[in-house]
């Protein structure tokens, strides 16, 4: 048999029972003849907790000091695991991302993988071994150091390491038991997805929906490595996030919209009387890519005749916000716009499915459901199989639950069940 790649959440090794629970279930995989690669996450709320730690110790943690103490997390979780596996017989070993050859930019909090060279893994299959690697780490392929890719992105070593060890399937483990249409926590009666496609998938993460890793999804796609998201709390069958070729030819059978996602992290910023220039709107954004702020929805207004100026709105991750409006300060002279205005009470609600494209309709029935809920939109971003808007953040449950009804999302009962209490 081939190699299969499991990755293991915070919740899932929460505690002593917990990583005793995941050993017994590596081993299991084991048994049944497969060579197994375990990535995990920090134990619990750990990451959280060194974060509050270091900001105690300054506001401002240097970048580099900050992902050496993050990426401790990860290896304590490793070692535990690799001693549990041993406690039951077999052989384990544990490695940090950079001894698993994860290869990054230099980028400290959001590094981006650049390489795999799973030398010393392959080493540890080959003496028949079970290698548990840290998570969210590697090691800058410039400067030498450690780096971190971001929160959540456990799920994109992975499958990264699953890629590149041409693993049969990267499992990932959290404490739910697969892919709902809809946030348990907002939508009670959310269904869990049999099978959804990676074009999908990757809309959804992109929309908010946190139980897979947004680059995790990305690398799954490029190289068509099948997830299989399931609970380590359960032995129930998960959700497959399948290559979109195993879907041509299917679309008959295909679900019209596969869920509704939701996003409480954004926030928007409006640049107010823009000149209505050729090359103003490049020079605002020129600026924020320089900074590494990833931009979402944009909107300018159509100039107003009378003066020659336009407004330009644009949502961002929350975490951007004061460096994007630092950065714009500093353009104001140069640009003269008028002033900037920030809001970072909204929220973003996602309607998506591959089904959009052959169904006319499914934008009209999207704005009247949440017409109905009294949800008043601010903004509207679409692609072929997604439907975005910003809305207040504090109707963002209520749009939620009225596009998830109005599509016939609802389950007859409640299927979803969070072990844990993270959903991760």
């Amino acid at each position: 048999m081939g190699i299969v790649v499991q990755k293991y959440g915070g919740s899932s090794v929460a505690d002593a029972v917990g990583i005793k629970r995941v050993a017994q279930r590596i081993v299991n995989t084991k048994k049944q003849g497969h060579d197994v690669v375990v990535v995990v996450s920090a134990m619990g709320d750990t990451t959280d907790e060194l974060r509050d730690l270091a900001e105690q110790v300054t506001p401002l943690p240097p970048p580099r000091e900050l992902d050496m103490l993050l990426t401790a997390g990860e290896r304590m979780s490793m070692a535990l695991v690799a001693m549990a596996i041993a406690q039951l017989g077999h052989e384990a070993r544990s490695f940090t991302g950079s001894q698993a050859g994860v290869i990054t930019d230099s980028v400290h909090g959001k590094a981006k993988i650049i390489d795999i060279k799973p030398g010393r893994i392959e080493q540890a299959l080959g003496d028949g071994a079970i290698a548990i690697v840290a998570g969210f780490q590697g090691v800058s392929q410039d400067t030498k150091d450690i780096t971190t890719l971001g929160r959540g992105a456990s799920d994109t070593t992975a499958v990264a390491l699953a890629a590149a060890l041409g693993a049969e399937v990267c499992e990932i483990y959290s404490d739910v038991d697969g892919v709902f249409t809809a946030d348990p926590r907002i939508v009670k009666s959310a269904r869990k997805l049999e099978r959804v496609s990676t074009e999908e998938m990757l809309e959804l993460a992109a929309s908010g929906a946190k139980i897979l890793h947004l680059r995790c999804v990305e690398y799954a796609r490029r190289y068509d490595m099948p997830i299989h998201v399931r609970s380590s709390f359960s032995s129930l069958e998960g959700t497959w996030v399948i290559p979109d070729t195993e879907f041509a030819g299917e679309e008959m059978e295909q679900a019209i919209i596969a869920g509704v996602a939701h996003d409480r992290s954004e926030a928007k910023i409006t640049v107010v009387g823009v000149p209505d220039k050729v090359g103003e709107a490049a020079r605002i954004f020129e600026t924020l890519a320089a900074t590494e702020i990833n931009i979402d929805m944009v909107v300018q207004n159509v100039s107003a005749a009378a003066t020659g100026l336009t407004d330009i709105s644009f949502t961002l991750p929350r975490s951007d916000g004061q460096n994007a409006m630092g950065a714009l300060a500093r353009l104001q002279s140069e640009i003269g716009y008028d002033r900037l205005l920030y809001d970072d009470q909204i929220g973003k609600v996602s309607l998506i499915g591959a089904g959009m494209r052959s169904h006319p309709g499914i934008t009209a029935k999207f704005f009247s459901a949440l017409a109905s809920a009294g949800v008043n939109i601010s903004m509207i971003s679409t692609s072929e199989i997604r439907i975005s808007v910003i809305v207040d953040e504090a109707q963002i449950d209520a749009a939620v639950q009225a596009a998830h009804t109005a599509f016939d999302l609802d389950a007859g009962e409640v299927e979803a069940v969070v072990y844990g209490g993270t959903g991760r």
